[in-house]
């Protein structure tokens, strides 16, 4: 309600608000490897609404409300954090779930990270979102890829158990995605996503 409300009066100003996020998405290779080690669980389950392996990615910021005025100012800020971090590499391994196993909501990939950028590059891209004014939700940085969401509160040590010993094969990271996501204009009423910005890094 609070969104909408904001919504109509941004409009009224001559502005929209974008869902927006920055991401680092994975090549297709890998995408394509994880795809096909979920494919017989995602046959074997009902219980669970799977995200779209297309839309698979890593959030590094989140801005549910930003107006569209501080595209071009969050876009070069983005652009200068994107210089300011080297390529460097990544591979999804194994699983968890939030907000526990035991009462679990979602399914998401986990990400190998040996040599500790992602951290640092998230807290980049927050910045260049706060100093936009696009300011970023407050959830605690934890790197992921979604895999699906559960219909209700499961007990899901048997989904862990069953990505123990995944690991995908290793990527280079040379650029960030800007994001728009556009609500129930996908698949399935799913979101939309839409690259607005590619922005390499250094």
């Amino acid at each position: 309600m609070l969104w909408w409300l904001r919504n109509t009066l941004n409009r009224r100003r001559g502005c929209r608000l974008m869902r927006l996020f920055a991401a680092i998405v994975p090549p297709e290779q890998v995408l394509e490897d994880l795809e096909e080690h979920l494919a017989p669980r995602v046959e074997a389950s009902d219980g669970i609404r799977w995200t779209d392996p297309s839309q698979w990615h890593v959030t590094l910021a989140f801005c549910p409300a930003a107006p569209d005025r501080l595209l071009d100012d969050l876009t070069e800020r983005l652009t200068h954090a994107g210089h300011r971090t080297k390529p460097f590499t990544l591979a999804l391994l194994g699983a968890g779930t939030f907000p526990n196993p035991y009462a679990a909501r979602t399914l998401w990939a986990g990400i190998a990270d040996a040599g500790g950028a992602l951290s640092p590059l998230s807290a980049s891209v927050r910045g260049a979102f706060n100093k936009s004014g696009a300011t970023p939700d407050g959830t605690r940085f934890h790197p992921h890829v979604t895999l699906g969401r559960f219909r209700r509160p499961t007990e899901a040590t048997r989904w862990i158990r069953a990505f123990s010993a995944y690991e995908s094969p290793e990527w280079r990271v040379g650029a960030i995605h800007l994001i728009e996501s556009h609500l129930g204009e996908g698949r399935r009423r799913r979101p939309r996503y839409e690259i607005v910005a590619e922005i390499p890094l250094a």
